[in-house]
């Protein structure tokens, strides 16, 4: 697999669909998980994600170079994102169905810690700002660089690195209003 930008330029210049398909199949996930954190439904942002693909495979916009593949769908994804806020709401909230599938080798009891684990961590992000809760789904779950993250969010690398210090410190007090020991994680 590469990077994307080259399934897209096949797509975009030559007109072969499969390039298309492939960025669908490689992309569809981070970016519906991503675009849940903006709007806080996942049902939203599997149809704004649909929506990200489908201006992809009519407008053909051109991506400048300027990051990677991933961060410029992203970018796209979130303006689609925000689009959709500006016209349906004005706040948004986390509410993503978090499906722990148990391995064999893997004790139920081990499984259901892991799970009130992620639970809590989930209840706690909501109630951070969706600012807050955008640069620590990029950094963390996304694992993109502060780079790519200021890229997608609009923003200098030193203010996002600022407003993930801040996101982490708010996300900690949280946690720990719940009494939950993340130094065990």
């Amino acid at each position: 697999m590469d990077n994307g930008a080259s399934s897209y330029r096949r797509f975009r210049d030559n007109g072969d669909e499969s390039g298309l398909v492939e960025i669908i199949r490689d992309y569809k996930d981070g970016l519906i998980l991503y675009l849940a954190s903006i709007v806080g439904n996942i049902r939203t942002a599997e149809e704004l994600a649909e929506d990200t693909f489908v201006l992809l495979g009519t407008k053909k916009p051109r991506d400048k170079g300027k990051g990677s593949f991933r961060t410029w769908l992203y970018t796209i994804g979130r303006n689609v994102a925000i689009d959709h806020i500006r016209k349906y709401r004005k706040h948004s909230e986390v509410s993503i169905d978090d499906i722990e599938l148990v391995s064999e080798e893997e004790s139920v009891e081990a499984a259901y810690i892991r799970q009130e684990q992620k639970i809590t961590v989930h209840r706690a992000m909501r109630r951070l700002s969706p600012e807050y809760r955008q640069v620590l789904w990029l950094v963390y779950f996304e694992e993109l660089s502060s780079k790519e993250a200021a890229g997608i969010m609009k923003k200098t690398v030193r203010s996002v690195e600022s407003l993930l210090y801040r996101a982490k410190k708010s996300l900690r007090s949280q946690l720990e209003k719940e009494g939950f020991d993340y130094e065990k994680l």
